[in-house]
């Protein structure tokens, strides 16, 4: 995708930039958070030493009833805690015990957004300990819903709201000019500078290492959610903190507000966001430009910054004006590409061949506004990602490799016939063919052995559609990616018994295990969460200045080993989220290895042993003794 994004940035790399504008790099352990520290004793600082009531209302050291009873008698805390003194593990199954209670997944992603609001460590460990069971909670599906009725659950900010309200504060300045008539003079002028600095600032974390912005205008397949999708960056960057091991004090979450077109939210009382129309164009380009410069003059040039559930609109300019001055990505578009690649290298244990074996065919939007949003954003930048990968192996063009794979939108296949029509970054996937004007027609033309559906429109893949793929290839590998799950193409059950359990599936939500003839099939799953973990933590510790294409590639690569034997026979292209944080340690030693490759990374010297030092640099939520 890199060759598309440099088109539009009218020929300039990611690479033409010198590294040597910035020095150091790698990660700072200035709290003894990583897992090298975890035996050292730690001071509870806030402002000053933490103690007594407000040590218990910090939920960075809060233990609860950990405290030992030299603690409480050291910090004041005697007498405002029952003496029971329990372990970290007793806390951990009392609280799993209470959450399993709790019926409605609403319900228990309340109780762990206000667990992590009151112990912060309790909440990580809950998280990476029971991570199979808490992702769909903390994350996608029900963050979804979380969003959808942020408003109504609000209850303390947990992150940065930078509105349009924070745009330009305008002042006057009187100059005196004197002449030689001698006579005096003021002049006024008005000054404007934009207030996105003063709240960055706000913030009270200095050492930020991983930024998630977004603007609310495409959270997952839901559309517009406004201010409201504030939900999506607090649950990225708990996932960066539990899978990849980032400190979660080095983690900023950004809601960009520039307005909704969510007519629904602007009559809803409980908005909390600004009530008016979205800004778009110069005002909204304007915004974001402050908000970027600003970030990097307050963090510096090594702060990653994801963009997250931006429109497709905005999401390919944003990469391609600032992927030469700032360290960005987009999960979206970047890290759903490599983690599909992933299952799709990883699957050819089992369908066989090379990936130039096969034939790829993209279902990328439905009828809907928002499932056209979603082709454009996650579908071109797979295949894209796809097309690489294919010619690395082969050493052919990626020109050519281009021509394996087919997609197909809501006018039909994407051929040359329509290329005048197309926008700038379909164009590469515009082939010969005569017109076909649906995905049925499409699949009995092209004959892929490979479907895969970012259309954001749920049950697009029918029984006839999966049917004929399975009708002309033993094993069809099928995707079905969108988000949340009633967004899916098809579920696992529908792709197993209409290709009578011959399909390899994955999908991007979740679904259960399920039985056909006897046959128990587990989904996989192409979660995002394989991937932006470990690939931010590589950048950290590398201390990159840019992302490039090569570095996705390293990262689905190193995703694709982490398949076992035991994962292939039971039909899985990806391997348990049980071994996740292992997994972000190999897939961050990949990215960080490719970084220095390419001359991008600036911590100086190299690790010799970058799996090593990964693992060293993971925050441990296991609590600490305090002095």
């Amino acid at each position: 995708m890199e060759s598309t994004l440099k088109e539009m940035r009218g020929g300039e790399s990611v690479l033409d930039l010198s590294p040597k504008a910035t020095v150091g790099g790698g990660v700072e352990d200035v709290y003894g958070e990583d897992c090298a520290t975890e035996e050292q004793l730690v001071t509870p600082w806030t402002y000053s030493v933490a103690s007594g009531y407000s040590l218990l209302r910090d939920p960075h050291h809060n233990k609860g009833l950990a405290f030992t009873e030299k603690e409480r008698d050291s910090h004041y805390l005697l007498g405002l805690l029952p003496p029971a003194v329990v372990t970290q593990q007793l806390q951990e199954k009392k609280l799993m015990d209470n959450l399993r209670k709790y019926q409605v997944p609403l319900q228990k992603y309340m109780a762990m957004m206000e667990l992590q609001e009151r112990n912060e460590r309790l909440f990580y460990k809950l998280l990476i300990d029971n991570v199979e069971e808490l992702l769909p909670i903390v994350y996608t599906p029900t963050v979804g819903e979380a969003c959808q009725k942020y408003g109504s659950i609000f209850r303390r900010p947990q992150g940065l709201y930078i509105s349009l309200k924070e745009k330009y504060e305008c002042f006057s300045a009187f100059v005196e000019f004197d002449y030689p008539s001698g006579l005096a003079q003021f002049n006024s002028t008005i000054t404007c500078r934009g207030k996105v600095l003063d709240v960055l600032k706000n913030w009270p974390e200095r050492n930020i290492q991983v930024i998630v912005v977004t603007d609310g205008e495409r959270i997952l397949g839901l559309g517009d959610l406004g201010c409201q999708g504030m939900g999506i960056p607090v649950g990225k960057l708990s996932l960066y903190t539990a899978l990849g091991g980032v400190r979660p004090s080095a983690c900023l979450p950004v809601t960009i507000d520039v307005g909704t077109n969510n007519e629904q939210l602007l009559k809803d009382e409980f908005y909390i966001g600004l009530r008016q129309r979205r800004a778009t164009g110069q005002e909204y380009a304007d915004l974001l430009h402050e908000f970027m410069s600003a970030a990097k003059q307050n963090y510096g040039e090594k702060v990653l910054i994801q963009f997250e559930d931006f429109a497709n609109h905005n999401a390919f300019t944003l990469l391609a004006k600032y992927g030469t001055t700032h360290l960005v990505f987009n999960d979206d578009i970047q890290g759903t590409a490599s983690v599909v690649l992933s299952g799709v290298v990883a699957a050819l244990k089992l369908i066989g061949g090379t990936l130039a074996d096969h034939k790829f065919l993209f279902l990328g939007a439905g009828e809907s506004l928002v499932a056209f949003v979603v082709l454009l954003q996650a579908g071109t930048g797979i295949a894209e990602l796809i097309a690489l990968e294919m010619s690395k192996q082969t050493k052919i063009p990626v020109e050519e490799t281009r021509k394996k794979i087919w997609l197909v939108d809501s006018k039909g296949l994407i051929v040359n016939s329509r290329k005048e029509s197309l926008q700038h970054f379909k164009k590469p996937w515009a082939h010969d063919h005569e017109p076909v004007k649906d995905l049925l027609g499409a699949v009995k033309a092209i004959k892929p052995t490979v479907l895969i559906g970012s259309s954001g429109v749920g049950r697009t893949f029918t029984k006839e559609i999966i049917e004929t793929v399975a009708s002309f290839n033993e094993k069809p590998l099928i995707l079905a990616l969108s988000n949340p799950t009633s967004q899916s193409e098809c579920t696992a059950e529908e792709a197993y018994t209409w290709s009578q359990g011959r399909a390899i599936f994955a999908s991007g939500s979740p679904f259960d295990p399920f039985e056909y003839n006897g046959k128990v099939f587990v989904p996989g799953q192409a979660n995002n969460a394989y991937i932006f973990p470990g690939f931010g933590l590589g950048l950290v510790i590398s201390g990159a200045i840019r992302v490039h294409d090569d570095m996705l590639l390293a990262a689905s690569e190193a995703l694709a080993k982490q398949v076992s034997d035991e994962n292939y026979n039971k039909g899985l292209i990806y391997p348990p989220f049980s071994n996740i944080r292992k997994i972000s340690a190999n897939i961050a030693a990949n990215v960080a290895a490719k970084a220095y490759e390419l001359g991008v990374a600036t911590r100086l010297p190299r690790p010799a042993n970058l799996v090593k030092y990964a693992e060293s640099c993971m925050y441990s939520p296991v609590y600490r003794s305090y002095r």
